[in-house]
């Protein structure tokens, strides 16, 4: 590690002290030693994945390149189809570069069983067609409203399929700097934004939700501008939202033909004040849909230049309430009638200062601002959200090794449940797709799809007490088990607390059940050399609890010796004597539930001195040294 990056980690440590408020360790950690995840091979070294859901259940669409995977994870097959463009490829020459066509979008339509996908080529030219992946030998039909997209589409640029009575419109965006670099629309209407000069970095569209008065249904774009402040410690990066109303049609001939006449963008923010952590890098964004449109809630997961990420939450009211009242940002005169950015029915007869205005100066002086939920040092890549009716919402979180954050909010708090390892190796997660309907959320690395059932639950633990402290949403006690939550078992997502499983009947306890721990029956009996070193080795589940040993159930306990890893708590005897035989206990406290994991019962043994194995003498080297570094 450099220095000037030692220092940035000693830094980042220094701001999260400040903001304790913000910091947060995941409950527990598993593996997949721990929970089964299935998985589905996929064949190829591939750089990126984009995941659908099917018309089933079982079925996952996956495209990699030129491929399109279609999974089933209750048989464990997959079955891949490609070349999926260019005609004669699959019956000819499948090498020709005619059907090299990179897949770079996909969608449902309303039809369940269609797929619609888009490739571009090697020559700058996009094809999108319409797919029925059942169909043998399947056929992508080319699409007549959405065609003529002369430009190269990035398979990781933004895009949506939104359908009407009429035709279905698809929206796109162009990063970069060079082209017209902003949100396009292909359908009934092309409509396209002037290049602003300044590279531009889409990263999510957003449609606002049906409204009382469909006209005024908006899309938003979330990206980043590179910043045009000279300064040297001003932000490279400047989050951004731009709205566009669907109901655009582009101005008259002449002035913004094919352009859109409703573009006005405003400035994100993310941060607190007090403890002076803002963030700029918008990373990725998610939106959990509300009955009402103006409740829709817009995730946004954001890093800063100290290496932290944090997730601020927008309502769609907020974004809108800023479009329609914010002062323009350099236009001190009077605001032309109707107000740019308006949406009008017929937007080719807008009174022409209108469009000059929306032209020149479309910026909203007033920011959409949002303090943290939660802050870390931890690096996230994507954000998934699923609402849980009555209970919250829960956060599914990135991490840079494949892992995954599992993220109780509820009322403005956060709670992070579990930290999810569902792949036995370091992997890049390249996509993340959640499925609310069916509890499950997917992952797509460049080898292989993995499924985490959201309500898996029996890894809690034995115990009413260990079910309900996890605070997961999706579990509860029935009785007997730590299973899928329903209006009959046992839980407190808010609190967490343990208490409510005092007046119940107990289920099924385990003789001696050491990870994590329920009843503990007799002690394991060991038998040591006098003068001899031993270690007790006590497994620890919660990082929220503390741990402690009590020989022969003193009330004075003795604190853990820590190897640096989350999963041992140990103890150990210098030097055995009569004094240090009986019985030692290692017991847990987390929010004032007590329990025993475990107990051992050790004995003077009269045979000869020294360590009592080879192993744990190398095991009290290591321990010492390690000891002698901290200190």
């Amino acid at each position: 590690m450099s220095l000037l990056a030692f220092f940035a980690v000693l830094l980042g440590q220094f701001f999260l002290g400040k903001a304790s408020h913000y910091t947060h360790n995941p409950r527990v950690t598993l593996t997949d030693k721990d929970v089964r995840f299935p998985r589905i091979h996929l064949s190829g070294n591939n750089s990126h994945i984009k995941l659908l859901h099917g018309p089933h259940d079982n079925i996952v669409y996956a495209t990699s390149h030129i491929h399109l995977f279609r999974t089933n994870f209750h048989s464990s097959k997959t079955s891949r189809m490609s070349p999926v463009f260019g005609e004669g490829c699959r019956s000819n020459d499948p090498t020709s570069p005619n059907c090299h066509y990179n897949i770079t979008v996909l969608h449902k339509t309303k039809d369940s069983n269609q797929l619609f996908l888009c490739g571009t080529n090697g020559q700058q030219h996009t094809l999108c067609c319409y797919m029925n992946p059942s169909d043998d030998p399947f056929n992508c039909t080319p699409s007549k409203a959405i065609q003529d997209i002369k430009q190269y589409m990035n398979e990781r640029e933004p895009s949506l399929l939104i359908g009407s009575s009429e035709v279905e419109e698809f929206y796109t965006t162009h990063s970069g700097t060079e082209g017209s670099v902003g949100i396009k629309r292909f359908g009934k209407s092309t409509l396209w934004t002037e290049n602003s000069g300044t590279e531009q970095r889409y990263v999510s569209l957003v449609a606002s939700g049906q409204r009382e008065d469909r006209l005024q249904d908006r899309l938003y774009a979330f990206y980043i501008e590179k910043n045009r402040d000279p300064r040297l410690d001003s932000d490279l990066w400047v989050p951004r939202v731009a709205q566009v109303c669907m109901a655009d049609r582009g101005g008259p001939k002449g002035y913004l033909q094919f352009r859109w006449t409703s573009k006005l963008s405003a400035r994100l923010y993310c941060g607190d004040n007090d403890s002076r952590l803002y963030f700029t890098q918008l990373v990725d964004v998610n939106t959990v849909l509300a009955e009402r449109w103006q409740d829709t809630r817009v995730y946004a997961l954001f890093r800063n230049g100290w290496g932290m990420s944090a997730v601020c939450v927008y309502t769609i009211a907020d974004i809108d309430r800023i479009f329609k009242t914010s002062n323009f940002k350099g236009h001190p005169g009077s605001v032309p009638s109707p107000r740019p950015g308006e949406c009008v029915k017929d937007s080719t007869k807008l009174p022409i200062e209108v469009l000059k205005m929306v032209d020149k100066v479309s910026e909203m002086e007033e920011w959409v601002t949002s303090r943290p939920l939660l802050v870390t040092h931890r690096y996230y890549h994507h954000i998934r959200v699923d609402r849980v009716q009555g209970k919250g919402n829960v956060l599914f979180l990135s991490l840079e090794n494949g892992g995954i954050h599992k993220v109780l909010e509820r009322d403005g708090q956060v709670f992070v449940i579990a930290e999810l390892h569902p792949f036995n190796y370091t992997a890049h997660i390249l996509s993340m797709m959640l499925h609310s309907s069916t509890g499950k959320l997917y992952l797509g690395s460049s080898r292989e799809l993995v499924q985490i059932d959201l309500d898996s639950c029996e890894q809690y633990g034995a115990q009413c007490e260990d079910c309900v402290l996890a605070r997961d949403p999706y579990c509860g006690w029935d009785g007997n088990h730590c299973t899928t939550a329903t209006n009959k078992t046992i839980q407190d997502v808010e609190n967490g607390n343990h208490q409510v499983c005092s007046n119940i009947s107990r289920g099924v306890t385990a003789s001696k059940v050491y990870f994590p721990g329920s009843s503990v029956g007799a002690a394991d009996g060991i038998r040591i050399h006098l003068s001899s070193k031993y270690f007790l080795n006590c497994p620890t589940f919660s990082s929220h609890a503390e741990y402690s040993w009590r020989h022969h159930g003193n009330t004075t306990a003795t604190p853990c010796i820590s190897t640096g890893s989350e999963y041992q708590c140990l103890l150990l005897i210098e030097s055995m004597g009569p004094e240090q035989q009986g019985t030692y206990s290692c017991v847990s406290e987390e929010r004032g539930y007590h329990r025993t994991l475990v107990q051992y019962q050790l004995q003077l043994d009269s045979g000869a001195t020294g360590l009592a194995s080879p192993r744990l003498a190398c095991l009290g080297l290591v321990l010492t040294l390690v000891l002698t570094l901290l200190c």
